[in-house]
């Protein structure tokens, strides 16, 4: 029976205050990693492992390819790169754009669960729009814990809503009371109903490899996705649908992932753009 577990979280907007205030619940003996994505810009100076150890006992460093998961230990995503878990190390990459960001939630949470399997706890924090919703869905597909700060009290509302209303998660939380519950999680072994392994699926699989870096035709990603009628905002390739419970999300040839929220906002981003280029005429021009 698996009994380790990892911690993985995922913030973007409001999510410095957040997190502060999450590690700084967590006791200097908690007994799992804890692997974080911040929404962070690719020019970021990347100081947020500094502020999170200064909010708590627990040690907050920038991940480190390769790099051994120790419990105890607070692993950050550093600035333009994703992090992903393997069995007992980490794993920095430079793959994909996934929701417009990298580092993305998405790809730390599915790797969590196809690794950990119901030994993964998913944890979403306030944040626009809905990355991390995928990785949640895909850590209680295989038999994890989804856990989300209640949106009434979250600065943005948008992700933790997003999780709730596509995810059946198992606890929505005041901020203040998700250490506490991670505390009590961490220092009990995985239930023996649990332990019985979930088949992983192919797409699942696939999204991890595109993670790392693989080629996503030699992922397979032509199996398990049907051309659409958009084209990727990011490389304008044709757009592959994938079909995700009750949910669509889309990929590129080039790896490019989308959700409908982030695609539509890329979109109209993309639109808002190409306007203000456009140099009015001056007065009176004809």
């Amino acid at each position: 029976m698996r009994t380790k577990r990892v911690v993985v979280v995922g913030a973007s907007a409001g999510g410095i205050e957040a997190l502060r205030t999450l590690v700084s619940g967590l006791p200097a003996d908690f007994a799992a990693a804890v692997c974080v994505v911040l929404h962070i810009s690719p020019e970021s100076p990347g100081i947020l492992g500094d502020i999170l150890s200064r909010s708590g006992p627990l040690p907050a460093i920038p991940a480190v390819n390769g790099e051994p998961l120790q419990p105890g230990r607070v692993y950050v995503a550093p600035p333009d790169c994703h992090l992903l878990v393997e069995p007992g190390r980490l794993r920095v990459t430079k793959g994909p754009r996934e929701n417009r960001f990298r580092p993305a939630i998405d790809p730390l949470f599915r790797s969590a669960a196809q690794v950990y399997g119901p030994g993964a706890i998913g944890v979403i924090l306030t944040g626009s729009l809905d990355d991390g919703t995928a990785g949640l869905w895909a850590i209680k597909q295989l038999g994890g814990t989804a856990i989300v700060q209640d949106p009434a009290e979250a600065l943005f509302t948008s992700m933790p809503q997003n999780a709730i209303d596509h995810v059946d998660v198992d606890q929505v939380l005041p901020l203040a009371a998700i250490a506490p519950l991670l505390v009590e999680l961490t220092t009990v072994g995985v239930a023996a109903d649990a332990a019985v392994p979930v088949p992983l699926p192919e797409p699942m699989h696939i999204e991890v490899r595109i993670a790392m870096e693989e080629n996503p035709i030699d992922a397979g990603l032509e199996r398990v996705g049907e051309p659409s009628r958009f084209a990727c905002p990011e490389c304008h390739g044709v757009l592959l649908q994938l079909k995700e419970g009750s949910r669509f999300r889309f990929r590129c040839h080039t790896g490019h992932a989308y959700s409908v929220a982030s695609l539509l906002a890329a979109i109209s981003e993309g639109s808002e753009e190409s306007l203000t280029e456009r140099s009015p005429l001056p007065v009176g021009a004809k």
